[in-house]
């Protein structure tokens, strides 16, 4: 054990902030809540530092580790610990709390629910998915799984935009399906290693089971639909652009940039290491569907009318390259597919933020009630025009280096696939510099109200976000060194290896 329970202080510290919220009395500001619901995400953010700055990278695979017992009878526990892609996806959802509370100060309309509850709800949201990414006992890992579907569900149910009761109704169906049929592979497994004499949920106890390829085969798909509903992954994806355009923007940030690598963290943690041979058999099909998405996100992002959906369309597309780093088994793809999914939460969440801005500003979520934006607000065109950057991949921009491996890795065991998907890059420089021209540039809209430029609330809100995008695009080694071995000890629970480089002398 650690010397201090860095990883159960922060699954629990967001719900003692969300019952702190709750215990301000109504007689008190409204600011009090929200001063309250900041502290503590700054607090969470403080000591997510320490512990990134105290985590040996290239020491220990998991490092953090607390374990209580809970149900001894069916060997469920309080199993906690980080490797290093676990840490750097707790280390992205604290960094992105305060930004949320900051850019969510106004969201708690009158009408609706109790600001209390909104910002409950965020917090509770954070304890949820610090859990489903520090939890390394099974059982507990599915219950955060599920756990996290109620505070979005509400939060974009009760806050959300006109038809945010569809949207709530229709991503809690498609995540509670996919839970269910893991919950079946998830007893399923449990049998499996009762019959081997492991009675035990902990991820190091059920790697290496002796599964016979039928049953990897049926428990693997169990696993991979939850998470593939999750992540989204084509054709599971539908519910993503409905809850993406009616959750408010703080939500959405959220949504996005980190419950949706709740999927892509399922894939490497549980279906990799659990279903080795499992995971190479349907690797090919994944890879089909990881190109697909790629090219059909992009497409469709370049046809929407709605920024909000727009937005969530191109994380569609990105997944595709997440999903095709982790199946390529490759260290590169691996590696990739991890810093990618940092990377996307950090330039999706900036674009989720400054369009939130201009919807606080116009009032409308449609591309064509904008138009020469630029010449109002430049500050808010800048922000965009970075963070939109950042979305295409431009070198220098965070997700450049996190593509590049990618498709590097890819390209090593299956050159189509990465061809393929190398037209994803095109399309998305499309899609994001045609959403940029029509809204920022061009003769200003005539009904296109005065528009005010970034208020110092909303600087605080947007600039360290696009601060890391930078610093990531820049000088990303602080980050991978922490991000390969975990990955490296991924692909050797598969018994995988990098092929062999192959060069062709001139026979001398």
């Amino acid at each position: 054990m650690s010397d201090l329970p860095y990883l159960p202080i922060l699954t629990v510290l967001p719900l003692v902030g969300a019952l702190a919220v709750m215990a301000v009395p109504s007689s008190r500001p409204k600011q009090l809540v929200k001063v309250v619901a900041l502290a503590f995400t700054l607090i969470e953010l403080a000591l997510a530092i320490v512990m990134c700055v105290r985590f040996v990278a290239g020491g220990a695979r998991f490092q953090f580790i607390e374990k209580y017992s809970w149900i001894p009878q069916f060997g469920v526990s309080f199993g906690f610990g980080a490797d290093g892609i676990a840490l750097v996806l707790i280390g992205l959802i604290a960094v992105l709390m305060p930004v949320v509370v900051l850019a969510s100060w106004h969201d708690a309309e009158p009408g609706k629910r109790s600001v209390k509850g909104f910002f409950g709800l965020l917090l509770s949201l954070q304890a949820c998915t610090v859990g489903v990414f520090a939890a390394t006992d099974l059982f507990l890992f599915y219950v955060f799984f599920e756990a996290m579907l109620v505070p979005m569900y509400f939060l974009i149910g009760s806050y959300g935009g006109p038809r945010r009761q569809y949207a709530a109704v229709k991503f809690f169906l498609y995540s509670l399906a996919g839970g269910l049929i893991m919950l079946v592979a998830v007893i399923a497994l449990y049998v499996v290693g009762k019959d081997q004499g492991v009675n035990s949920f902990a991820f190091g106890d059920l790697v290496g089971l002796d599964i016979s390829p039928a049953t990897q085969n049926w428990l693997f798909l169990g696993f991979f639909i939850a998470f593939a509903i999750k992540a989204p992954l084509v054709p599971f994806h539908t519910w993503l652009p409905d809850a993406g355009a009616e959750s408010p923007i703080g939500p959405a940030v959220l949504l996005v940039g980190v419950l949706d690598k709740v999927g892509t963290y399922g894939f490497l943690r549980w279906c990799l290491p659990l279903f080795p041979d499992a995971s190479q058999k349907f690797a090919p099909l994944v890879l089909v569907l990881a190109v697909v998405g790629i090219i059909y996100g992009a497409v469709l992002a370049m046809g929407q009318k709605d920024l909000k959906r727009l937005v969530a369309y191109t994380s569609v597309a990105h997944f595709g390259f997440i999903a095709l780093g982790i199946f390529a088994f490759t260290s590169q793809g691996g590696t990739g597919a991890v810093l990618y999914m940092v990377n996307h939460g950090l330039s999706t969440g900036a674009l989720f933020l400054v369009v939130g801005f201009l919807i606080a500003r116009r009032g409308s979520r449609l591309i064509s009630d904008y138009g020469g934006v630029a010449s109002k607000a430049p500050l808010v065109a800048g922000a965009f025009l970075l963070a939109g950057l950042s979305a295409l991949a431009l070198p220098g921009t965070n997700t450049f280096v996190s593509e590049f491996l990618v498709l590097v890795g890819t390209f090593t065991v299956n050159r189509p696939v990465a061809v393929i998907a190398t037209l994803g890059i095109i399309l998305a420089a499309l899609y994001v510099l045609l959403v940029y021209q029509r809204t920022m540039h061009g003769p200003p809209n005539p009904s296109l109200p005065k528009m005010r430029d970034i208020s110092i609330r909303e600087a605080w809100v947007i600039a360290p976000v696009l601060g890391l995008v930078v610093a990531l695009g820049v000088y990303p080694k602080p980050v991978l060194d922490i991000i390969t071995p975990a990955v490296n000890a991924t692909m050797a629970d598969m018994g995988v290896t990098d092929p062999a480089p192959t060069a062709k002398g001139d026979g001398k």
